[in-house]
């Protein structure tokens, strides 16, 4: 009786332990579908291989190239996508279509962050905050100068200094050679205003990088200023103003 009855008990507590398992395994899905795939590309480098054992070095240099193929498919656990459209989901996941995508979104989480750091402020938009910031490093500008430094266009610019101007923060007066030209400064308040700020936007740079390491950081840093610098080149020769410019500068790029 007492055999059965532990019998029984150690029944019941292989069953939990049996469902704590399962638990574990489905809320781990993912991860052994990565681990499944890891596995599948080992067996693939032992068939290249003939056979001959991998060792570590092998297979990063293997993986490397395997999703480094700038043709192939970045596999992605992108939350927002359905699976209704393969061939879609292969055009989102072409390597630079997805590096692309996440620029957008960083920006627009940035743009998120920025708007609660300039709560409480005439500061309206990250834009705003961007041209009274361009504005202290210089003792003065021409409008048109500060639009195209805050990389805005003409009808958005204008739009930014008319707030600016209305709330004090920035002051404007006539070219003295040129009436047609305006010169814009930032004002005492505007910088008293700016400084208040910036402890703020401080908190929005830490959290926009997130939990990278140093060393990160600094390799983000670098390929963003490549990337800047790319850009700029671009933006100020104003090579791209319609779709067949971007057809004509992606076919430049890929020529290397």
């Amino acid at each position: 009786m007492q055999h059965s009855k532990t019998k029984t008990r150690n029944s019941i507590k292989g069953t939990k332990f049996e469902n704590c398992l399962a638990a574990q395994f489905y809320k781990n899905m993912n991860s052994y579908q990565l681990i499944q795939q890891l596995i599948d590309l080992v067996a693939e480098l032992e068939k290249e291989n003939q056979g001959r054992e991998a060792s570590l070095q092998d297979f990063t240099g293997f993986l490397l190239n395997k999703v480094g193929d700038p043709a192939g498919n970045t596999q992605s656990s992108e939350v927002r996508f359905g699976a209704n459209d393969s061939a879609a989901l292969d055009i989102a996941y072409q390597l630079d279509n997805n590096i692309g995508r996440l620029f957008v979104f960083m920006s627009r989480y940035a743009k998120s962050y920025i708007k609660k750091a300039l709560e409480g402020t005439p500061l309206q938009t990250a834009e705003d905050f961007t041209a009274l910031a361009i504005l202290l490093t210089h003792s003065h500008l021409s409008k048109s100068e500060l639009i195209s430094y805050n990389l805005q266009e003409k009808t958005s610019g204008t739009e930014v200094l008319r707030r600016l101007i209305a709330h004090g923060l920035v002051r404007q007066w006539d070219d003295e050679k040129d009436k047609r030209s305006k010169h814009i400064a930032i004002t005492d308040k505007g910088k008293i205003l700016l400084f208040q700020v910036f402890e703020h936007t401080s908190y929005v740079g830490t959290i926009i990088t997130g939990r990278l390491t140093i060393a990160e950081k600094f390799t983000l840093q670098y390929l963003l200023q490549k990337l800047e610098n790319f850009h700029l080149e671009q933006y100020e020769k104003k090579s791209i103003i319609n779709k067949e410019d971007l057809k004509k500068i992606a076919a430049e790029i890929a020529l290397g």
